[in-house]
């Protein structure tokens, strides 16, 4: 399955929503977390992706379990720091249309090379709103 970057910032936008207790988790798979015109298995493969990329704390995988209280899907705990990084630089439509086209034209990107050029792209409108 292909690794899809609009899936991945919009489970992050909706993860972040998220109410979570203190010091606890929610289970969370395709039910919890749905994106029009994403299959449940694409979403719930997107999500074991977040974690693997440490955007997420998750209390561990249920993939592959059968029975009462289990299924596809992670132990959502919360967005880790980098997460955080990630969905601030991806948050504005226009930037993270502009960063999209960015690496398209460039024919290829890895999610550091996306944050980088999304950072970039907001450092040149701070110094415009501020004059430097």
């Amino acid at each position: 399955m292909k690794r899809d970057m609009d899936l991945i910032r919009e489970l992050m936008l909706k993860l972040e929503t998220l109410p979570v207790p203190t010091a606890g988790m929610v289970v969370v798979d395709a039910t919890k977390v749905s994106v029009e015109g994403y299959p449940a298995e694409q979403i719930d493969y997107h999500l074991s992706l977040l974690e693997q990329a440490r955007f997420i704390h998750a209390g561990g995988l249920d993939f592959g379990m059968s029975g009462p209280g289990f299924g596809p899907g992670v132990g959502f705990c919360s967005l880790t720091w980098a997460g955080h990084d990630f969905l601030d630089a991806m948050r504005s439509p226009d930037v993270w249309d502009r960063t999209r086209k960015a690496a398209s034209a460039a024919g290829g990107f890895t999610v550091d090379l996306l944050v980088s050029a999304a950072k970039s792209y907001l450092e040149a409108r701070i110094k415009g709103v501020i004059g430097g």
